[in-house]
């Protein structure tokens, strides 16, 4: 049971259709949040379900902040560190809030780094589908929201598995969640004042931390136009067609 974990941006992605008349075994791979919101409540019922590794989206400095305390000897965590990337490259742009405060900033800001995180998540690609296929399973996938990286992530994945787009999509947008909850929290504005100096509108800070259909689709997108499309952005990250089948495999169960 994941009663207290459902009410958090948790979920199995198992149970999504596929084009080919498959769905996504549950039971494999787990997206989250991260460990910033766990509690004593939340470690039971991830005991319980058996999670064997950690795919770890954050930065150093946010997995110091928010430790994996709850994960045992025998849980492997994978520090796939996207910001790198997307610090060097989207930098300047998220500096242009402060600048410009306003929704219309917010939506160019998380469509420029959106369009990013494919390429920042490229050199984590193998290492990630090697520890699914060794069977390093079940495994989680988290960033610090579950939303943005994440999202991105589980979205290739899905892609690849071949879930139809709108229900990936229709996926993604159950990570409002994370957002709702950061509202009744009564935190919001406090930890916006440290991140910015000042209280964004709130125009700006819904765009922010609510999810949004065209950001995905953004990162799809430069899947399509970058790399020709999923299966070659895979091969291009070096996740050759036997293992993707094989990926496939573990992943899908029925279909054709």
């Amino acid at each position: 049971m994941t009663i207290a974990l459902s009410r958090l941006n948790f979920r199995d992605i198992g149970g999504l259709p596929t084009i080919h008349g498959g769905q996504v075994r549950p039971g494999i791979l787990f997206r989250s949040e991260g460990p910033a919101s766990f509690v004593a409540e939340h470690h039971a019922e991830l005991a319980e379900l058996g999670v064997r590794a950690v795919a770890d989206l954050r930065s150093e400095m946010e997995r110091d902040k928010a430790p994996h305390d709850w994960c045992g000897a025998d849980c492997r965590i994978l520090d796939l560190d996207m910001n790198t990337d997307l610090r060097a490259q989207g930098e300047e742009m998220w500096m242009t809030l402060g600048r410009d405060p306003t929704q219309a900033r917010a939506i160019a800001v998380m469509t420029h780094n959106y369009g990013l995180m494919p390429q920042a998540f490229l050199p984590h690609v193998a290492p990630m589908v090697d520890a699914l296929l060794a069977g390093d399973t079940p495994m989680l996938v988290h960033c610090t929201a579950g939303k943005d990286r994440t999202g991105v992530v589980i979205a290739l994945i899905l892609d690849l598995l071949g879930v139809p787009r709108d229900v990936i999509g229709a996926d993604y947008a159950r990570s409002d969640v994370f957002g709702q909850n950061l509202v009744m929290s009564g935190h919001l504005k406090r930890d916006l004042q440290k991140t910015f100096g000042f209280v964004p509108p709130d125009a700006m800070v819904a765009v922010l931390i609510g999810v949004h259909a065209d950001f995905l689709n953004r990162a799809l997108d430069v899947v399509g136009t970058q790399w020709g499309g999923i299966d070659d952005y895979f091969q291009a990250a070096g996740v050759d067609a036997a293992r993707r089948d094989a990926l496939r495999q573990l992943l899908v169960m029925g279909g054709e």
